[in-house]
Formats: C-alpha cells, structure tokens, sequence
C-alpha cells in the first residue's frame, strides 16, 4: 500500500524531503528494494541533486525561473503568470523518482538528498506518492 507524504511548501522553493522518505523505509519491514516516488501535482517536481551546499539548490531554482520566465508569451495563464511557468518547469524536471534502498537505508551517494521542486510563488499543500517495491 503507497504512503502519501503531503509536504507544506512556502512557495517557490526546493524542499528537502529526503528524511521523510527515509521514514517511510524505515516505518516498512521490507530489506532491499526500490522506493519509487510520484508527485501528484503539475506546478511542483521531484529530483535528486546535491545536499552540502545549499547555493546548489538555490541556483537550480533561479535557473529554472531564467529558463521559463513569467513575462513569457505564454497562452495559459488561468492562475496568473507564474502557472504555465511552473508547468515548464515541472516537464523540465521529474514528476517521479525510482531510488534503490537495502538494509531499511536509502542508497543515496554522499551528497545526495531528494527535493520537492515548487515552481509556484505562493505556498502549497503537495503530495508525494511513496511505493515500496521489495527485492525478492
């Protein structure tokens, strides 16, 4: 049976959700496997990307606002200029995430941790997802 993290956002951010997910792992008697990851939404993402240094993050987000800009000529815009910027954005990331775990851990390399991408301005209430498939 999925857990379904919901993660409260403060608007335009990335937000780390990896010790979440590492609570659901260790919530399950499952040894080995993969835990794969699907956000419910399509204004907001999902990627793996480094941990240590948070400029790492901040840059992907100004990025991401450079590469799809508001002041776009943009067609939809039924929730204001920022909505089909985020759409942008969540096609250029990932909507889901498959990563391996054993032993009840995450093998995430050292510098790794995983994000909840919000491409929206305003604050948010998201839903991840979470699906545990054991190794036989």
């Amino acid at each position: 049976m999925p857990t379904i993290l919901t993660v409260e956002t403060p608007g335009r951010k990335a937000v780390d959700v990896t010790e979440d997910v590492k609570a659901v792992i260790a919530a399950r008697p499952a040894a080995s496997g993969i835990v794969h990851l699907f956000i419910q939404h399509t204004s907001a993402s999902l990627t793996v990307q480094e941990n240590a240094d948070p400029d790492v993050m901040r840059d992907l987000v100004d990025w991401l606002d450079r590469t799809a800009p508001e002041d776009g000529p943009y067609r939809h815009e039924a929730e204001g200029p920022d909505d089909m910027p985020a759409h942008l954005k969540a096609a250029m990331t990932a909507t889901s995430l498959s990563i391996p775990f054993a032993d009840g851990r995450l093998l995430l390399g050292t510098w790794q941790g995983i994000y909840l991408l919000e491409h929206r301005r305003a604050p948010h209430r998201r839903r991840i997802v979470v699906t545990l498939t054991e190794e036989l």
